[in-house]
């Protein structure tokens, strides 16, 4: 179960800073396209976890926290974008 907190909060670090660098690095226009990206890299990174690991019990609840707080990280990112002076 250990690992399995490990692998998620591991996506979500991936997430939050592939937010913060789209923000640095891109417009607002397309860093918001960008998010989409790290949205869907994160159930992909997440079920290839799944592919190569050694046990099937609990993919559907890893899926759902990462994804979660992969969309919860890029709602924060783009509440930033939206409201910045």
């Amino acid at each position: 179960m250990r690992k399995d907190w490990i692998a998620i909060s591991s996506v979500w670090l991936l997430v939050g800073l592939g937010a913060a660098s789209a923000i640095v690095f891109l417009s607002e226009k397309d860093a918001i396209r960008g998010f989409g990206v790290l949205a869907a890299g994160s159930i992909a990174l997440v079920s290839l976890v799944h592919l190569f690991s050694s046990h099937t019990n609990g993919i559907v609840w890893r899926l759902i926290y990462a994804a979660g707080g992969s969309w919860a990280i890029l709602g924060l990112a783009g509440l930033y974008i939206l409201l910045k002076p």
